[in-house]
């Protein structure tokens, strides 16, 4: 892989979680969550994105998402579970991203707001078409993606450095 080459990340909210009586980490979906996560699998895999890494949160309800999406595509990318992810302010999740090794062209990373909605404010210095609009306009609700490219090696991906190429959530 070469560095000379776009990156693309997506960021990807956990779906629509239950409200059992448990810790908000043992939270597990709801249905609809079950659906969503989905239906987000198969927008991501129409994407035609070929991930080599997913990052993960060790919550109950994004592993639970991202075992239903990542159903729906061709071939999985290898998968982290990154307990650092849950509760992470986007500061810390640029952070994790630094740390993605460089052979890793395109990666996902599945987490919870405020985190993420707040990771794609802050990457994304510029977009395509309507994608910062339609995001703007809808917020980052449950099962909502983001997907962006940026230049040059993760270690430099800071804030203003990506670009918003497409945004989906599930009433999209």
């Amino acid at each position: 892989m070469s560095v000379a080459e776009p990156r693309r990340i997506v960021l990807f909210r956990h779906a629509k979680a239950d409200w059992p009586q448990v810790t908000d980490h043992e939270r597990p979906l709801a249905e609809r969550g079950r659906t969503d996560a989905a239906v987000a699998g198969r927008k991501l895999a129409d994407t035609g994105i070929p991930f080599d890494l997913a990052l993960c949160s060790t919550s109950v309800r994004t592993r639970e998402t991202w075992k239903l999406a990542v159903h729906e595509f061709p071939q999985r990318p290898k998968t982290i579970y990154e307990e650092r992810i849950y509760e992470a302010s986007p500061g810390e999740l640029i952070a994790l991203l630094n740390e993605i090794p460089d052979d890793a062209q395109n990666a996902v990373l599945i987490g919870h707001n405020p985190g993420v909605q707040g990771l794609t404010d802050i990457l994304a210095g510029s977009a395509e078409g309507d994608a910062r609009e339609r995001m703007d306009r809808r917020g980052f609700p449950a099962a909502a993606f983001a997907v962006l490219s940026c230049e040059g090696s993760w270690k430099t991906l800071e804030p203003s450095a990506a670009k918003l190429l497409d945004y989906w959530a599930p009433s999209e």
